[in-house]
Formats: C-alpha cells, structure tokens, sequence
C-alpha cells in the first residue's frame, strides 16, 4: 500500500466501493474461506476475549461488525460475498459434535454459507467427523492454538485420513501469531502431512509469523495453500511484517493462494484486507488482475466445491 493509512493505492477505498471493485475484476463475488460465526454465548466469549485484547496482546482488538447475526450476514452480502465458509472451533472435549451441529442449522438458513465442520482430538472424532463428510460439509477448521491440542495426537489420525480421502479442504490455524501456543508450528503439523500428504490445506494467516516455513510446506505439498488471513495489514505488519519481497514469492504459487479475511472479528474495514491482497498483484508485474481473481474468486470456488 503506498499510504499509511491504506486508503490509497490499489484496490476498494472502502467498504462502500468492494462491490464496484469486484465488478470491475469481471467477478460475479468474493469467495471467503475464513469468515467466523459461531452460537450466541460462544461469540460473545470471542468478543469478551477481544475486549481485554491489550492484557493478551498488548494492544487494542476493536471488533469492527460486532453486529446481530442477520446483520453480519448482510454486511457480507453488501460486501458482495457470493459464497463464504462460516468457520467453528472448539475450545474443549465434546464440543465440536455441538458446533457441527449449530453450523449445520446455520447454513440451511444462509444460501451464501458453505457446509463447514470442525474436530478435536476425543475417542468420537472419527466417527462425527466421517458422519460431517457423509452430511456434504465442503470445509473443516482446526485450531490448534484455541483447541491447545497436537494435531498429531493419534485420536485424529482416522480423522485426518478420512478428509485426506475426501479432498475437502482443513483451515488450520497451526502458526504462533499472534500468540504461541504450546502446540502450534507448522513444523508441527507438517509431522502431520508426513502421514497424511494429500490432505487438502489451507494454511490459516499464511501461517504467520512464520511466513518462509508456511510457503516451504505449500512447494513440498501441492494439496497445500495460504489464506490472506489479517496478512499484510496495517495492524499486522506492526508486528508480523511479511518479507519485503511477498510478492514475488507468490509467482510460482500464484494459484495456491486463498481469500480469507475474519470477518467480522477484525479489527479494521473488510476492505483493508482487500487493498492489502490487491497491493501484491501490483508488487510483481507477473501477477496483476488474473492474481487477484484467482484468489478472491477462482481458487476458493474450486476448493469449496462451488457451481
């Protein structure tokens, strides 16, 4: 971005400009493999959590569309999100079934929602996880650093395998950012890949701060990619800076690279998140416009399985 303060440059100014913008690429809408919405009282642990983000982060976390749920649904459809992956995670044991369950309620009441499922490491994961892929989901999450489990903990090799075996994607959030964990790494979940090397990926923030090591996994895996995740941004370069040649480390990957944004737990405009991924088109001459419709759009139409 050539502004501090993002608003100028490459890409929308602001949200009132996405939908336009997204025209003028010839797209008919954004894909979003990372979009959150989770049960009532879950969310508003998130939201409590981010409210006290200065003691867990040492600065601020607004949420920028701390809105009811129909209205953060129509803020994306404003925001001309055709399609989007409604993310769940579980914090302890015998609560992923529950979310599966909750998204699967979700989704049937929101045309735009993909199916999505999540997992943790318990002697049922093998089975609600086979029963998840069965019910149609196109899209799991794992999160190491909020679950504080070993995604290579045996309970969730049958898991694993069976969503290799499927081909439908895993976001996994399995890097340090912001916060360490006692299991994240992606020197940790490729122990993981090890054994399973056609699972489908989706390497959640690009795997920051660890940014060389998560685009080392996506050259050694082709079933592995990066999503645009609170990458690039103002608030994140502060203090997980990408390397100053991103750009043109992206060439060789240019169709592995995913739109996912939060939304809405970020603590800035939906359009930041855009300018930032429009910035990289512009970075290297090699990627421009078909970059940028591959990863808004196109690829994560093809991992979601979209018509």
């Amino acid at each position: 971005m050539s502004a501090a303060d993002g608003h100028h440059g490459p890409g929308p100014r602001s949200d009132d400009d996405v939908a336009d913008w997204v025209r003028g690429l010839g797209l008919d809408g954004l894909v979003d493999i990372h979009v959150h919405f989770l049960p009532e009282r879950v969310l508003r642990k998130v939201w409590a959590y981010f409210d006290e983000a200065e003691k867990h982060y040492g600065r601020p976390w607004p949420v920028q569309y701390r809105l009811p749920q129909s209205e953060r649904v129509e803020a994306l459809r404003s925001l001309a999100v055709r399609a989007f992956a409604p993310l769940v995670y579980p914090h302890k044991p015998d609560m992923a079934e529950w979310l599966n369950g909750w998204v699967r309620e979700f989704v049937a009441d929101v045309p735009e929602a993909v199916p999505t499922a999540t997992l943790y490491p318990e002697q049922t994961v093998a089975k609600y996880t086979e029963d998840a892929l069965d019910a149609g989901v196109r899209c799991f999450k794992a999160h190491v650093q909020v679950g504080a489990y070993d995604p290579r903990d045996t309970t969730l090799d049958r898991a694993w395998g069976a969503i290799a075996d499927a081909g439908v994607p895993v976001v996994i959030h399995c890097g340090h950012g912001p916060l360490r964990g006692e299991h994240t790494g992606i020197g940790v979940f490729d122990e993981v890949l090890r054994r399973h090397p056609r699972l489908v990926t989706v390497l959640a923030h690009a795997g920051m701060p660890e940014y060389d090591d998560a685009l080392a996994l996506v050259r050694r895996y082709p079933n592995v990619h990066l999503d645009t995740t609170m990458v690039g941004v103002p608030f994140t370069e502060d203090f997980m800076p990408l390397p100053g040649d991103w750009p043109s480390r992206l060439v060789d990957i240019a169709d592995r690279v995913v739109l996912g944004t939060d939304f809405p737990n970020i603590p800035y405009s939906y359009s930041t998140q855009l300018r930032a991924v429009a910035g990289w088109a512009e970075g290297d001459p090699r990627l421009g416009e078909p970059f940028l419709r591959a990863v808004l759009h196109d690829t994560p139409s093809r991992l979601l399985r979209l018509g």
